[in-house]
């Protein structure tokens, strides 16, 4: 069975830091973790979803990984590793020559023609997915050109996901490790029985701590295992994290999803801004849903003139460190046809989590050959549109006769093929 990551040797947390202020160890108290039971007791077990299964179809019923976890090149496991770079390739037999048929002159055929699949969601204003749309309505650009739809469905299927957690001692008071703890314990409270889902914490490194599993009572106890003041690392490298996760899903079939819970801060990573950023887009059918940590404090510590106190000594301007960190998951979430999230009260999860889950299991499917027969592995752009009969913005309008407002949520291009592939 393959692993994302094995535990290595982990950074010893550095000293405690005892110039903070007594103001500021008042607020994390504040901004502390309600009880789990508390929570368990206001959350809804939610229902068996009666959708369709995706394209790699999971074991029915609450099965561990080794079961047969999402589809991948080598057969039903939880993530693949990397290909052995010494392994020999398999060889293909070349075809047989058909024979000459008297009268009819050889001919070959070359088809370059790219399908392109992509997942929309029409969702209201208040993030409801808006069903019952028809493919006349749907206009599909790539790079500008309009595309002639191959296939259209409207689909609500289990998901396949990562949840990615920051989970560090960089931060100063447990406030953004407690974040941590209440977004991914909500997050398991809204998983279905046909859910594969797997949980990734990471300070200096990626640590497994479950793999995909049907099992909800698995992932509620690897959320468990995060305790405040347990982190083993003062260090989130985020970008690392991001670009492993990203390598080990693209051998996984169908539709993938990586829940992201993370301050957007990044310490040491190997891999740089750009490299990462060139990662997430050549990622092909996965999608990168950002819930922000620790806005309560930070916007506390902005009004106060207290912003010097969350970030360390070396970092010349705190306010910018976190504002970029911000862009950066904003744009991990556009480029892929997710969402960014900034909760500030816990009240607002339970909402963010229901917009997530109806967001990825309700979308519609549309396919289409590239008129670009070009296989240059160029990145191409793609717009959806939602056009009526005379191709202007499509107007939709409630039972109150009221117009609707609306928006589109699909991802913001592909890379295409490079001859060689």
């Amino acid at each position: 069975m393959s692993l994302i990551h094995t535990e290595k040797t982990r950074t010893a947390p550095k000293g405690n830091h005892w110039f903070l202020p007594i103001l500021l160890l008042a607020i994390s108290a504040i901004i502390s973790l309600a009880p789990m039971a508390q929570a368990q007791n206001g959350q809804s077990q939610p229902n068996a979803s009666p959708s369709p299964t995706p394209a790699a179809t999971p074991t029915p019923g609450n099965a561990p990984a080794e079961a047969g976890g999402p589809q991948g090149d080598i057969g039903p496991i939880a993530v693949p590793k990397k290909k052995d770079k010494n392994e020999e390739p398999k060889r293909d037999e070349a075809p047989k020559t058909p024979k000459k048929v008297d009268g009819l002159e050889n001919f070959s055929m070359r088809v370059n023609s790219q399908l392109v699949t992509v997942d929309v969601g029409v969702l209201s204003k208040d993030g409801a997915f808006i069903p019952g749309l028809k493919q006349e309505y749907f206009r599909v650009l790539e790079d500008g050109v309009p595309q002639k739809i191959a296939s259209f469905t409207q689909i609500q299927a289990p998901i396949t996901a990562v949840m990615l957690v920051e989970f560090s001692n960089n931060q100063y008071f447990y406030s953004f490790q407690i974040d941590s703890i209440k977004n991914a314990y909500v997050f398991a409270q809204t998983l279905k029985k046909d859910d594969w889902i797997a949980m990734i914490s990471y300070d200096l490194r990626s640590h497994l701590l479950a793999d995909f599993t049907q099992d909800r009572g698995a992932i509620l106890g690897a959320v468990q295992s995060l305790q405040p003041g347990m982190a083993m690392s003062q260090e989130t490298n985020l970008f690392d994290a991001m670009y492993d996760t990203l390598d080990r899903l693209e051998n996984v079939e169908g539709r993938k999803y990586i829940i992201l819970i993370t301050s957007g801060r990044d310490s040491f990573s190997k891999h740089t801004l750009d490299q990462t950023l060139k990662k997430v887009q050549a990622s092909k059918d996965i999608a990168i849903y950002v819930v922000g940590t620790g806005k309560s404090l930070v916007n506390y510590a902005e009004s106060h003139n207290l912003m010097r106190y969350l970030c360390q000594i070396t970092e010349f301007n705190c306010e910018m460190t976190f504002l970029q960190g911000d862009n950066q998951m904003k744009t991990f979430a556009k480029m892929t046809g997710g969402k960014f999230y900034e909760p500030i009260f816990d009240g607002q999860l339970r909402e963010i989590f229901s917009d997530i889950g109806q967001t990825i299991r309700n979308q519609y499917a549309i396919s289409y050959h590239s008129t670009n027969p070009a296989q240059d592995g160029s990145f191409r752009k793609i717009k959806v549109e939602l056009v009526d009969e005379k191709g202007e913005p499509l107007k939709m309008k409630n039972e109150k006769g009221k117009e609707v407002k609306y928006q589109i949520v699909a991802r913001d291009g592909y890379k295409a093929k490079q001859q060689v592939e």
